[in-house]
């Protein structure tokens, strides 16, 4: 059986430039954020991790509120609020990464986030699903169900 809707042109042009927005935004050093740069508005998140010259991506991901998510929890929680840090603490080539202090210290030291404002949950949604299908991030992805 086939699908019989297709995506509209309209629909991938406004991914595409949500896309264009989060990678040309400017990057944020961890080590330099301050809570209240953050908004409190639901977006979409990218954290990367310095390589030479390059980024290596990290993570994508949505939110309500982007500065409770990128801040409170990625940067400042535990290790059930902020999965990166466990994916971090899990990855046997980061040795010096052993509980969730030292992950802290290993995201303000390497990492950057930029993000973008979302308003709607669904846009949030695709977006997410998009980006993270375009960079195939390093973490966030998990077995299904």
């Amino acid at each position: 059986m086939a699908i019989k809707k297709k995506p509209s042109e309209a629909w991938l042009n406004f991914l595409v430039h949500r896309y264009d927005d989060l990678v040309s935004c400017r990057r944020i050093p961890y080590i330099l954020l301050e809570r209240r740069m953050i908004p409190e508005v639901p977006g979409v998140y990218l954290i990367t991790a310095r390589n030479g010259r390059y980024e290596d991506i990290y993570y994508v991901g949505r939110t309500k509120n982007l500065r409770h998510r990128v801040y409170d929890n990625h940067l400042m929680g535990s290790l059930g609020s902020a999965r990166l840090k466990k994916y971090l603490i899990n990855d046997k080539r980061l040795t010096r990464v052993k509980n969730r202090y030292d992950a802290k210290e290993f995201i303000k030291a390497n990492c950057y986030v930029r993000w973008i404002e979302e308003e709607d949950m669904r846009n949030r949604a695709a977006i997410e699903g998009y980006i993270t299908g375009l960079l195939f991030p390093k973490y966030g992805l998990y077995e299904e169900h």
